[in-house]
């Protein structure tokens, strides 16, 4: 016999299942992805419109600068341009990590069939792009960028499924959020095994000393954060001078963090009840049985949320309104002439987005569910995958990040033409496609 829950029992509130905990963090996600959105292209346009205006050399100078860290011989620095890419850009993967290990573990994505598709579509959305770029640029000097068309920017197409309220059905949203965090995922290897330098192997080896520390932390049950950032530094810093590049330790951590939380629901409304029965009159500040019961409840209350949760409401508002934005400034600069527009990496680019990314999830998932290696929820119809796939196409911020990593030059140019007309063709071809969808019952969109 299954003894029911604290909450089942609380007679001044509704009982409460498994969905009520993973629904409001996955609907707060995908609001401030949505917000992200839009701060993003605001960011990009005073981006281009700074690159291209008289203050351009001084715009562009700016992320040029060198910033350096001395320690009598010791000498850490890199332009300012290179402390976003790598450094703050860390706190993004690791963000897309949490919301990847919340999703697989509490969220919709739990059932494994459920998450293949989603996956298979993803690996599809990488493969066949990079395939279409690399046709079109055998033999050319941009062959090293067949990365770039490889990773969907999350937050763009989280902002124009947004545009579609109660027209587009939820499975649509979880669909394209699970697929888009894990093709930044994706990307991010691509980048760590593609486009690393030489790899110092005594340095990675320290790293993984650290990483072993970060888990035995975690396994005897140390739950204070400086720690695990002090710790997590040091494996920066080690991944980063190895020659492995520095943003996969967002992603390695990101996947480290504990996605269960250590004070269940009635453990805790237990601690509270506590609180409750025994006010305390004093008022004082010693150290007596009402104020240990007090700490307590704190520690229970904080608990309450797995370590995944907390980083996650933490950090995704300040990636998605201050680091996002600043990458935007720092990378999507671009002065226009027409010498970057015709080069062939620009076509590449474009065809590799629009037309590989659609064919190359279509073709996957469709393969994904004629195995039964995946399943999809019934709302989830092929006309809504469609039009979620040409969105897909959007490629903006791993696209930059990885176009600064392969090319240089006018190839850099020429790169970011084809990354905006291909975005700004997806993002028409979608919501066009999408806008003819029926309305969805609000139920579903709940």
């Amino acid at each position: 016999m299954i003894e029911p829950s604290r909450e089942s029992t609380t007679p001044t509130q509704l009982p409460r299942e498994l969905i009520d905990r993973v629904t409001p963090p996955f609907i707060r996600f995908l609001h401030i992805e949505a917000a992200g959105g839009a701060a993003l292209l605001l960011f990009t346009m005073v981006a281009l419109l700074l690159s291209n205006s008289p203050w351009a050399d001084a715009f562009l100078g700016i992320w040029t600068t060198r910033l350096e860290l001395r320690i009598g011989d010791f000498e850490f620095g890199r332009s300012l341009k290179a402390w976003i890419n790598d450094g703050l850009m860390t706190l993004f993967f690791f963000v897309v990590a949490l919301e990847l290990k919340r999703e697989a573990v509490l969220g919709e994505m739990r059932n494994p069939r459920m998450a293949a598709l989603s996956v298979a579509g993803a690996v599809g959305g990488m493969i066949a792009p990079a395939a279409i770029y690399l046709a079109i640029q055998w033999g050319q000097p941009g062959l090293d960028g067949w990365g770039i068309v490889m990773a969907t920017d999350t937050a763009f197409v989280i902002a124009c499924l947004a545009l579609l309220g109660t027209r587009i059905p939820h499975s649509l949203r979880v669909f394209m959020l699970f697929l888009a965090i894990v093709d930044d995922i994706g990307a991010i290897l691509v980048v760590a095994i593609g486009y690393s330098s030489q790899l110092e192997w005594h340095l990675l080896a320290w790293a993984a000393v650290f990483i072993a520390v970060l888990r035995t932390l975690a396994r005897i049950g140390v739950r204070g954060f400086p720690i695990y950032f002090f710790v997590g530094s040091a494996t920066w810093l080690a991944i980063d001078a190895s020659g492995l590049h520095a943003t996969v330790t967002g992603v390695i951590l990101g996947l480290m963090t504990p996605a269960r939380r250590w004070v269940s629901d009635s453990r805790l409304y237990a601690i509270l009840d506590q609180v409750v029965a025994h006010p305390s009159d004093s008022q004082g500040s010693g150290n007596t049985r009402d104020r240990k019961t007090l700490q307590v409840a704190q520690i229970a209350v904080r608990e309450s949320l797995s370590p995944v949760e907390r980083l996650e409401m933490v950090l995704h508002p300040w990636v998605s309104f201050c680091i996002m934005p600043i990458f935007a400034l720092a990378n999507a600069g671009l002065v226009l002439s027409w010498d970057s527009t015709v080069q062939p990496v620009a076509v590449a680019v474009f065809f590799g987005f629009a037309v590989g990314k659609p064919v190359g999830i279509l073709l996957f998932s469709w393969l994904a569910l004629r195995f039964g290696i995946a399943t999809r929820a019934p709302e989830l119809r092929w006309p809504a995958m469609v039009g979620g796939s040409f969105l897909a196409g959007i490629g903006f911020t791993m696209a930059l990040f990885i176009a600064n990593l392969a090319l240089t030059g006018i190839l850099v140019d020429s790169a970011k033409i084809g990354i905006f007309a291909a975005s700004l063709c997806s993002a028409a071809a979608g919501l066009a496609l999408l806008r003819w969808l029926p309305r969805q019952p609000a139920l579903d969109s709940a």
